[in-house]
């Protein structure tokens, strides 16, 4: 964890008017004088900048960057910008997390940033024995990939292993997994660059004829897990603690509702990453293909009872980068990690699947106890007076994070 030291408790951040939440943010010292210029320019990007990052350009679309407040992890305060429309994200993330914090917050750990890209052969003959001529060859192999992304080689990363898998018999179809050390970045140009390197040399090892070489959004390799305890007290009594339980048990027997469960999940880990200019897309993807991987959708995140409250765990593939991608040019982006202060791709790992576990704590928390709906629609009604003349009522504490 990187060594940076401030509070993400802020008691009553959100009574403060928008101006005057910047300028506690600002007194943190975390914040470069260009990055708080540009978030009182409201931190988006000239129309020059989105020209170059994207196609077609006509504008930039905007979208409202809040910040997460109460996160621990790994015993740092953290923290945690959040780009979403949905008030209650940001709201439900705080409040959540205000909750573990008085257990200690947010523990976890992510495994090597090892990402996984796939050459496909299709007329492979002896498929049978596919596996050890590849294994055979697999120093010329990892070396043909290596050759391919010197600079990472030189940080320190590179091509650490390769397997292969025989996806049909009878058309000799196969496809050779090349697992790639990212360092801190997402990798997937990289491992793309790995895979075209090394399929000449597969096609001369097992024959028949090449199809498609990518990444692989399932990077099995590349996990993490974070766990968070809250007490029963701290819930409101253990009602309350047996409702998360029963909730979380709900999303492991059915289908439908592990979706959902999930999609609570996302809410957070989405918000932080288009926050943070990562692939959320990819995200996504590599989530929803981890729960499926059993051949039956479960939930990323289960709550256990314990002595003295809950216990939830969360665990999934997540490919996130620190360089490369928007952070190099997009300001908001770069303020936004300014603002976070991770020290690389694995601990903005942990930030953001704690985000995640917290979403769904406090997505089951208000389902087991009042229901969805009640503060839910509470925070929807700012966004209908912002269209209209009538001041926005006030929002409940509780949903606020206080």
């Amino acid at each position: 964890m990187t060594t940076r030291t401030t509070t993400s408790r802020i008691a009553g951040f959100y009574k403060h008017p928008l101006s005057e939440r910047l300028s506690l943010i600002e007194g943190l010292g975390v914040l470069s004088d260009t990055s708080i210029e540009l978030m009182r320019q409201g931190g988006g990007i000239s129309t020059d900048v989105a020209d170059l990052m994207s196609e077609n350009v006509i504008a930039t679309h905007g979208l409202p960057l809040g910040v997460a407040l109460n996160f621990r992890v790994n015993g740092r305060d953290v923290l945690v910008p959040m780009a979403v429309e949905e008030p209650s994200v940001v709201a439900a993330a705080s409040n959540a997390a205000r909750l573990v914090r008085i257990s200690g917050g947010f523990r976890g750990e992510a495994t090597a940033p090892v990402m996984t890209t796939q050459v496909h052969f299709e007329g492979v003959p002896e498929v049978e024995a596919a596996g050890a001529r590849v294994a055979a060859h697999r120093a010329e192999v990892l070396d043909a990939g290596n050759a391919a992304i010197p600079g990472m080689v030189a940080r320190g990363g590179g091509c650490r292993d390769l397997e292969l898998r025989v996806l049909e018999h009878e058309s000799g179809t196969v496809v050779v997994h090349v697992y790639v050390d990212v360092g801190d970045a997402m990798g997937a140009n990289m491992v793309d660059s790995v895979a075209e390197a090394v399929a000449p040399v597969l096609e001369r090892v097992l024959g028949g004829a090449p199809g498609l070489r990518i990444l692989s959004n399932l990077p099995l390799r590349r996990m993490v897990t974070v766990q968070a305890d809250v007490s029963a007290e701290a819930l409101g009594g253990d009602a309350a603690a047996d409702g998360i339980v029963r909730a979380s048990r709900f999303a492991e027997l059915d289908v439908f509702r592990a979706v959902t469960h999930n999609k609570g999940i996302m809410n957070g880990i989405d918000a932080v990453a288009v926050a943070l200019g990562q692939d959320w897309r990819s995200i996504e993807a590599g989530a929803h293909g981890f729960a499926a991987l059993s051949g039956t959708y479960a939930p990323l995140a289960t709550w256990k009872r314990t002595d003295t409250g809950v216990r939830g765990t969360l665990t999934m593939p997540l490919a996130v980068g620190t360089v490369g991608g928007s952070t190099r040019v997009h300001g908001g982006v770069r303020a936004a990690f300014e603002l976070v202060g991770v020290g690389g791709a694995g601990e903005l790992g942990l930030v953001m699947a704690s985000a995640g576990l917290a979403s769904n704590l406090a997505a089951l928390r208000a389902l087991a106890g009042e229901g969805i709906q009640r503060g839910h629609m509470r925070l929807h009604e700012r966004k209908r007076f912002a269209s209209s003349s009538v001041t926005a009522p006030a929002l409940p504490e509780r949903a606020r994070g206080r």
